[in-house]
């Protein structure tokens, strides 16, 4: 029998069990290995990643800080890439880009996918060759698309009838045949949290298959001289585990693609897949390896091709969150430890840290679910369910909704939260003016910034006022 409480949920008794998937620990300073990058390790109850004691780390660049595990990262991609042996691989740059990871996409053979000029900037600046390079975006600009064609992008990913106008006299203006690929929207409903679900009908992304729309804009590319018609694209969301969104999507794509080789005479060389892979966040997901993504994807696609009697176009896919997910960890340091007590009797913990919503968003954004561990000690305590906070001026400002932590978790402690290497750094803001933390990569022992935490002169310098 359910108990209710007039005052909600939260204040019911039994509100402190948690999630139905989460259970209490054997061993509360063990870590779960699927949820860590590949060099995370406890030592004497110490959190170490890539040989570096988050300890020394937390104590030279303070916290809170993303600890880039750099091996990790990059087996991650040339995972991707070997498995997908024949596939262009195209790195999701909006998970996670600065030019240090762009000198790596490049150095390992990956393709980047850009969605701004500011990621252009970026992977240009970073060695990727122009012609790796797609670029994405529901509303790009004139002056944006003049800046993607002129640098000579490999693909533009036409989102939409005016943009196929737009980038077609862009190209024309500047005397060269651009190469694009047109979005399309196959009507399904991926299985993941509504803002990131990017192939139903009713959002912003692609051009309808159901409504026409997708063929007319293929009809105008083709019509366009300045144009290359190189194939379609298509994304159904981001952490995604099941593959039958994929099979769907291939299926009505691939339709579109063999009418379009019957009616309008045009046999397209190339086929996106779109990417949204998911990842282990907490022990509820169970993500698939690169391998396996690769054989099934390979499999729908061979099936729907033989079915339709088609020629295998050239086919990619986008992985970012997959690559840049796991490699990462946010370390904190513990502010205030506040026992609440509720009103049916249960106690529930709030541990404060010193980050937050400006560091870490999805939580508040997405509804996104978290782990965490004690980092810088080994503890005899007994594990007590808690939520760990963070420090701005809203409720809502949640980092890990329900974990198991030590009792004796105490002010001055440092807490790690795995799998905050995509979106999480991307999405950070200045919220009660804080300042966005530093990217500090971890390699074989040694630590080095590659991207630096923001200070107050970096706070203040689009701030036109002053001293009256």
């Amino acid at each position: 029998m359910s108990t209710t409480h007039e005052a909600g949920w939260a204040h019911a008794s039994g509100a402190l069990r948690g999630p139905s998937w989460l259970r209490p620990p054997g061993e509360v300073n063990d870590l779960v290995p699927a949820l860590w990058s590949g060099t995370a390790r406890k030592v004497d109850g110490e959190l170490e990643v890539g040989g570096v004691r988050l300890a020394d780390l937390a104590a030279e660049h303070m916290t809170p800080a993303y600890v880039l595990d750099e091996e990790d990262f990059r087996c991650r991609a040339r995972a991707f890439r070997d498995a997908f042996a024949g596939w262009d691989v195209y790195y999701a740059a909006k998970a996670f880009w600065c030019t240090e990871v762009a000198s790596w996409m490049a150095a390992d053979g990956l393709h980047v996918d850009c969605c701004s000029p500011g990621e252009l900037l970026v992977a240009l600046r970073g060695g990727v060759d122009p012609a790796r390079i797609g670029y994405h975006g529901n509303n790009k600009t004139v002056p944006e698309l003049r800046r993607a064609v002129d640098a000579g992008v490999g693909r533009v990913v036409v989102d939409s009838l005016t943009e196929v106008e737009r980038v077609a006299a862009v190209a024309a203006d500047l005397g060269v045949v651009q190469p694009v690929m047109v979005r399309v929207t196959a009507g399904v409903e991926a299985h993941t949290h509504e803002y990131i679900a990017t192939a139903h009908e009713d959002q912003k992304f692609g051009l309808s298959i159901t409504t026409g729309d997708a063929y007319e804009a293929v009809r105008r590319v083709l019509a366009a001289d300045s144009l290359e018609l190189r194939g379609l694209h298509s994304h159904i969301g981001s952490q995604i585990f099941d593959a039958s969104g994929f099979e769907v999507a291939a299926r009505r794509v691939l339709a579109l693609h063999a009418r379009i080789a019957t009616e309008l005479g045009a046999e397209l060389p190339e086929l996106d897949l779109g990417g949204g892979f998911g990842i282990a966040y907490t022990t509820q997901d169970d993500p698939a390896t690169p391998a396996r993504l690769a054989e099934d994807l390979d499999r729908i696609v061979t099936h729907e091709l033989r079915a339709l009697g088609l020629e295998r176009p050239r086919l990619s896919i986008e992985p970012g969150r997959a690559i840049a997910g796991p490699s990462t960890c946010t370390v904190y340091t513990v502010g205030t430890v506040k026992p609440v007590t509720l009103d049916a009797g249960a106690v529930r913990t709030y541990v404060s840290v010193d980050g937050g919503m400006s560091d870490n968003i999805r939580t508040a954004l997405y509804d996104a679910d978290y782990s965490c561990t004690l980092a810088n000690r080994a503890s005899d305590a007994p594990p007590v369910l808690a939520r760990v906070v963070g420090k701005h001026c809203e409720a809502g400002d949640v980092v890990v909704r329900d974990e198991f932590l030590p009792a004796d978790v105490a002010p001055g402690d440092l807490l790690a939260v795995p799998a905050t290497g995509a979106y999480c750094r991307s999405l950070a803001n200045n919220y009660n003016h804080a300042l966005r933390p530093p990217v500090v990569a971890v390699r074989d022992g040694f630590a080095r910034v590659v991207v630096r935490r923001e200070t107050e002169d970096d706070l203040l310098a689009t701030d036109m006022g002053g001293p009256r």
